[in-house]
This record gives structure tokens, sequence and C-alpha cells, in this order.
């Protein structure tokens, strides 16, 4: 059906130029970005120059260049302003981690990039993300040396893709709105939105930010969502003044003539080009079905999980191989849950036979039937070496198949039920690795003042101690250390004391023998970056060093490193959050 115009041309124009002018107006009471007001007063200054840069101009030459001149130099100032170089981009304040502004000033720019590819191939662990987010993410001028704004712009988008944090991509969006080609960012963002039946969230999104309009994505998502919250009007014109500049998508137009309500027939067409075309598809089909398989994309799966659109676990056919093969992905991925999938094992049949012998048994079925025997083997078994050989066999299976976060969650209860000191030996490491970290989170610091490292100086650390308060405990502890003779000075005693020298709380001089330090391990590239000042790399190395560890898997000596290398950089708030993590003794 051919929709007859709301405007013509000229009508057009004129209501364009007014939307432009309403919108001028409203951007003029927006917060200002304290960050760009040096950049946009120079540019400013410049564009006001190149107009008036000739006194004694003629009023004919002065009114030709109405036309010429004067429009291409606003033009041109506000491409200026919307251009990439920005000087500081970010999301966290330096002071939040004692990190400086100009971090990245001395830096090499080839140094950055091939460090951070080398980190790019680490399976990272949650203190080297932690790390790398604050390198990356705190507010800092962009480096110059060996390295253009966009490649350094880039490092930052391709990492919040690849984290995935969807609040972190907001934030990044919102306090750098400056910044140009984020456009893949902002349908990352919203897609994911839109994945999780968020399509709020997806809209708030793009009214908050300066999306490019050039964009025929982000246009369509736009127009969708001014028809979803009642602006049709608004919409109408948006999707003429797209179709004036050649925008041409048959699905969409028909998609777009239902919600406007200007044809109801049903169109059981259903795409799957994005997300947006997907819900579209169902919004406009009220007897909408759809079955995935293996090659519908992770948004789509999620997005029938979270609009209650997948088959329910009761009816599925234990015949249908593919199907819970499937289910098993899809619980991998988080669109099914857990208790979803193990309640469907619960449903498989076996023989006593393979039940009392499931070592064995499993190895002659197919792996969905396979994982099912082991999972009820793991339900019905009490010793506790069967039971722990069963949940290893288990979780083996599905990271062979790639599914390994499908058994997570299960994993964690089976194993907290088992007291670690009935773990045999050779089981000990697989029950450390999947219980203890989530365990030792739990626990609360003791203060125990027998030991430096444990003793009640560890309140500086968290900000309870002023520095008088401290200098005392430190001499009074340090008092009693020395009467006993039997007390040894350990690596982590040496961190804390060279801690609070660092921060200026000096113990009287008597004491200075109780203990050497020993600075050998520090390696020679690590410090050539400190006294060069380099802090935003020297974060990227340690990210580097720490990897797949966490802090507390760290040896003595390679964190005595670390914590020397922020002591000699004042970084002192994130020393403290690692400090805190590995000293104090937590019961």
């Amino acid at each position: 059906m051919k929709i007859s115009k709301l405007l013509n041309k000229s009508y057009l124009s004129i209501l364009f130029c007014c939307l432009f002018l309403q919108n001028t107006e409203l951007y003029s009471n927006e917060p200002v970005d304290i960050w760009s007001l040096e950049n946009q007063k120079d540019l400013e200054e410049q564009s006001l120059n190149e107009v008036v840069q000739d006194e004694n101009i003629s009023d004919k030459t002065l009114y030709e260049l109405q036309g010429e001149k004067n429009i291409n130099s606003i033009i041109e100032l506000d491409s200026q302003l919307k251009s990439d170089q920005i000087k500081i981009v970010g999301i966290y304040d330096p002071s939040e981690n004692d990190v400086t502004i100009d971090m990245w000033k001395n830096s090499d720019g080839n140094k950055i990039l091939d460090l951070y590819r080398k980190i790019q191939k680490i399976d990272l662990s949650n203190d080297s993300k932690e790390i790398l987010k604050i390198s990356l993410l705190t507010n800092s001028y962009v480096p110059t040396k060996n390295i253009s704004n966009d490649q350094f712009l880039k490092l930052k988008r391709d990492w919040l893709l690849e984290n995935s944090d969807l609040n972190l991509i907001e934030k990044y969006l919102i306090k750098n709105q400056k910044i140009k080609k984020n456009e893949k960012l902002i349908k990352f963002l919203i897609n994911e939105y839109l994945s999780k039946s968020e399509l709020g969230k997806s809209c708030k999104v793009l009214s908050k930010i300066n999306y490019p309009t050039e964009d025929e994505y982000l246009t369509k998502f736009n127009i969708y969502c001014l028809i979803n919250n009642n602006k049709k009007e608004e919409a109408q014109l948006q999707y003429d003044l797209k179709r004036e500049l050649g925008f041409k998508d048959d699905f969409f137009e028909k998609k777009f003539n239902y919600l406007m309500k200007y044809d109801l027939s049903i169109d059981e067409t259903v795409s799957e080009a994005s997300i947006l075309d997907f819900h579209l598809s169902h919004r406009t089909n009220p007897n909408f079905s759809f079955e995935p398989n293996d090659s519908t994309s992770k948004k789509i799966w999620r997005y029938l999980s979270t609009s209650n659109l997948l088959t329910s676990i009761e009816s599925v056919d234990l015949e249908n191989e593919q199907k819970i093969l499937s289910i098993e992905k899809a619980t991998h991925e988080g669109n099914y849950t857990e208790k979803e999938l193990f309640e469907l094992y619960k449903r498989f049949q076996f023989s006593i036979n393979q039940l009392l012998n499931v070592n064995q048994s499993y190895k002659l079925l197919k792996n969905v039937e396979s994982r099912a025997l082991l999972y009820q083997g793991i339900l019905i078994n009490s010793d506790i070496d069967k039971k722990l050989e069963l949940t290893k066999l288990l979780k083996e299976s599905f990271v062979r198949d790639e599914k390994g976060n499908a058994f997570n969650n299960e994993l964690f209860s089976i194993l907290s039920k088992i007291d670690e000191k009935e773990v045999p030996l050779n089981y000990s490491r697989f029950y450390k690795k999947y219980v203890q970290t989530e365990k030792s989170n739990l626990k609360k610091i003791k203060i125990n003042n027998k030991v430096i490292h444990q003793s009640k100086l560890i309140n500086y650390l968290k900000g309870d101690l002023d520095e008088d308060e401290t200098k005392k405990d430190l001499n009074d502890i340090l008092k009693k250390v020395k009467k006993n003779k039997k007390y040894f000075v350990s690596i982590k005693d040496i961190i804390l004391l060279e801690t609070l020298k660092s921060d200026g709380i000096e113990f009287d001089k008597k004491y200075d023998s109780l203990y050497e330090v020993d600075n050998s391990n520090m390696p020679s590239d690590l410090q050539k970056l400190i006294e060069n000042e380099e802090s935003g790399l020297v974060l990227l190395r340690l990210v580097q060093i720490l990897g797949q560890d966490n802090f507390e898997d760290l040896g003595s000596e390679t964190l005595l490193f670390i914590v020397s290398a922020l002591n000699q950089l004042n970084i002192d708030k994130l020393r403290n959050k690692i400090l805190l993590k590995v000293l104090p003794l937590k019961v």
C-alpha cells in the first residue's frame, strides 16, 4: 500500500529546519562537557577569525559570503566539534585509583598496541580484568607518540565489546559523546538490551546519546522507538525524511505500515537478519511461532528465552537428541537455566546395571545420554570418592563439547556440600578450582596481632586508622616482634612495612635491622617504565604478569615487586585494594 505523503518537499524542508532549531535549543540546556570546553573555545575563535579576517571587506562581498564562506565556516566548525580530536577520554576520575590524567603522556603507542595484543591472547582472571579496566577507562589524555586517536579509541571500543559490560558501555557512550565512530558500540548495546526483551532500555539509550543519523539501522531503531512511545507523527516525519534521502527497506516498510495501522494484514515472514527485524516479526504477528536450532544466533536464543517463547522442558521429546543438544548449548549461553537442563536429565531412564556402573556405562552412550547418566550417578552416590569422580567426568564432558558454563552453579552446589577435609588428594585441585575461591570471598577479616601483616595495621589500608595512630601501633608491634627471637619476618610482613614507609609512616631506626628488602625479582623493563612515569603502561604490564592468576594465587616475591611498583608511582588506592585481598587472615 502506498502511503500518502504527509508533506510536500518544501513543507518538509521547513519542518526539518524547525526541528533542527528546536534540537539546538534543547542541547543548549544540556550539562557542559568540561573536558572539551577548551577545544570548543579555540574552535569558535578560529571560526570567527576566518569570517572577519578582513575589516575592509565590502558590503557586497559580505553579502555574497553569507551563502559561501560563512556557511562553510559553520559547517567546518560543526565538523571539528564532532571530530575524534578529543584530548581526554574515559569514564573514571583518575583520583578513584590514584592514577594521573597524563598516565599515557610518555608512552610509545607501538608499545601500547604490542602489549595489548599480547594481553588479548590471555584468558584473564577477574583481578587482571579489573586492572585492565582501570587502565583503559580512566579519564586521561590520549597518547600522541606513534599512535593515532583512532587507534587508541578503537582499542578502548574493542575492549568494551569483548568485556560486554552493558553498564560500562552505556556510561562510556554518554560521557564521550563528542567521539565519532561509536556506531558499533551503540548497536551492540541496544541489540543486547533488545535481546533481553528490554526494549525500553534500548530506546532510552538512543534518546540519551547522539547517534549518527546516516546509519540506517540506528535510524530504523529510533523510528520504531518513537512508534513504541506513541510519538507517531514524529516517527512518520523521520521515516519520510529518510525516504527522501533514498532509504528503502521492504521488510521494515511492511512492519512500519502495520504499527502505524496503515495496513493491518498479518505478514508471517520471520527475519533473522537482525535482532530488531526478529523482534518486529514477533511484534507484528499475533500467532508468532519460532523453533530455534544450533545455527540460530545467541541474541535470538536469548530473546526467545526472555520473552518466554522457548519450548518448555517438560514437553521436550527425549528421543530428539538434536533438540537436547541445542538446549545444552542454550544453557551454556544462559538462555535456559541449569535447573531446567538438569531436570531434563532426570527424565532419562537407565537400567539398574547402568546406574551401578556409571563410570563405565556412560562411555557406551551418546553425549546427551552419557551426561544424563553421569548426573543421575552423582545424585545417587553417597561415597565421596565416587561422587567426585563422576562430577569431574561430567564437567570434563561439558568442557570438551564447549558447553562448560552449562555446569557451573550446579557444580558448585554439589561440591560445596562436601567438606574439604574429606576430599581425597587426587581430587583436591579440582575441588579447590571450583569451590575454594567462592568460599573465600564470603570470609571476614580477623585481626591477629601476633603476625605483622595480619595485625591491626591492616585497618590503615581500610582507611580506619590515621597516620599518627598507625605509627604508634606500628612501633608497638615491632617492639614485640624484636623481643620474640623466634619470630620470622615474612615477605608479606615486608610488603606491609614497605607500604607504610612509602606513605610516610616511619618507624624507629632501631627496628631497621629486622629485615632487608630484595628487589631483584623486579623485571628490568617494568622498572624502566616506572622511572619514565609511564603509569598506564605499568598497569598493562601488571595485567600481563598477573594473567590468569588472581592476586591470592601469586607467590610472595611476585606480590612484593607488584606492590613496590605501585608504591613508586603512588598508586595507593589500587595498591590498598590488592593488599586487603592477600594480607589479612580471613575466617
